[in-house]
């Protein structure tokens, strides 16, 4: 009987749980701790007092808010999203793709926006109008985001990888010209181009529909759903399209149409 059990704990183990702590729901908590991006500009900034700003983080406040729930924000870079909120030091996370992979070890509430992956180049820049000029070309890949392997791979476009740890770096090396293009979702783009309007451009390139969610832990459907239904008030009555101008107007992103996410499944 001994072996017994000890067999299942490993099972267990394995599993990253077996009920209990695994199968608890944000719905169970007062305050809810979101891991938000501290460096990109109109999605998540930490600003100097130590607080944070951006859609994302308007976002989550909306919905904590919907759910009678209290939110408290915590730094999360792209590298330590998954990390987080797998050993519980966050309860959700926005800015995640809803990518196949991924989704074997997260749960993913909405998306709760439709984007594009699109590019920024230097303003003089002509050679570059859209992804498959990035053939030969240097581009920024910031550890953790997967958007350069989305050109390489997806697109089977050969450019060139250039390591970088956040998309600070990646202007810096693009206004140096050790970068010729940074590519990834057209909201992180347009907030950095905000940052620097007279240097860079936006080249409304927008290839691969990209489904921002909010990145949960597994075996939380209760939760999920819950956010869901959040999330679907946030377009109805208005507040998304009212949170897209207030932080991406002069951007260069279209801003006509702010479209109602089909969900994904909550498991």
């Amino acid at each position: 009987m001994r072996r017994l059990l000890a067999l299942v704990s490993l099972v267990c183990a394995a599993l990253a749980g077996c009920g209990g702590e695994e199968g608890s729901s944000i719905l169970d908590k007062d305050t809810l701790v979101a891991g938000v991006r501290p460096d990109l500009p109109g999605l998540g900034v930490r600003r100097p007092d130590g607080g944070f700003e951006g859609l994302d983080v308007d976002v989550a406040r909306y919905l904590a808010g919907r759910m009678g729930k209290r939110v408290r924000f915590v730094p999360a870079l792209a590298a330590d999203r998954e990390r987080l909120l797998l050993d519980r030091e966050v309860d959700l996370v926005p800015t995640f793709w809803v990518d196949p992979e991924w989704k074997l070890r997260l749960a993913f509430a909405g998306p709760y926006y439709l984007s594009y992956q699109d590019i920024l180049v230097r303003t003089g820049e002509r050679g570059v109008r859209g992804v498959h000029d990035l053939k030969g070309r240097r581009i920024c890949a910031v550890s953790g985001a997967g958007a350069a392997d989305q050109v390489i791979k997806e697109r089977r476009v050969p450019a060139v990888p250039v390591a970088a740890t956040g998309y600070d770096q990646c202007m810096t090396m693009l206004e140096s010209g050790r970068v010729d293009a940074i590519t990834t979702n057209d909201t992180i783009l347009a907030g950095l181009r905000l940052r620097r309007p007279a240097g860079v451009r936006l080249l409304n390139a927008r290839f691969g529909e990209r489904r921002t969610g909010i990145g949960i832990r597994r075996g939380d459907p209760s939760g999920c759903e819950a956010l869901n239904k959040a999330i679907t008030h946030l377009y109805q009555d208005g507040t998304m399209t009212r949170l897209m101008r207030k932080w991406f107007t002069g951007s260069g992103l279209p801003l006509t149409d702010v479209d109602v996410p089909e969900f994904e499944g909550c498991l």
